[in-house]
């Protein structure tokens, strides 16, 4: 008897999950890739150990079908970082390109001068490009 409401009760909602498909197509990411990062705002260039700080990272975008998707933030060694944003995109007609930022919260653990090197594309030779930031922690 259990296991009839059991198997009853997931029938259910299974066929209620099914039915509930009325999601717009368009809308789904359609790819996810790597987008410059134009420029970047540090607010203090030294702060404490164990404190909070926000970078703030600006890059363009298609609005209506593009948008920030996230970060891969990399700890090269102990002080240095490197970071790739990326975006995704839908399959809804694009509109004007607009700056948009987004931000990591920067909360070190040790002392010592960190590097940041944020990606700003490619050159001619294939090469990536960095911006560099150093935040000394004290």
């Amino acid at each position: 008897m259990k296991n009839s409401i059991k198997f009853s009760l997931v029938f259910l909602m299974a066929v209620t999950l099914l039915s509930c498909n009325d999601r717009n197509e368009e809308n789904l990411i359609q790819s996810v890739d790597r987008v410059k990062i134009d420029s970047v705002k540090v607010a203090q260039d030294s702060m404490d150990v164990f404190t909070t700080q926000t970078i703030k990272t600006f890059s363009n975008y298609n609005s209506k079908c593009e948008g920030f998707y996230g970060y891969d933030y990399v700890y090269s060694d102990e002080l240095t970082r490197t970071v790739s944003s990326f975006k995704f995109k839908t399959a809804v007609a694009c509109g004007a390109e607009v700056t948009h930022a987004s931000q990591i919260n920067f909360r070190p653990q040790q002392t010592g001068n960190y590097t940041f090197k944020f990606w700003n594309g490619t050159n001619s030779a294939g090469e990536n490009i960095w911006i560099e930031k150093i935040i000394v922690v004290e």
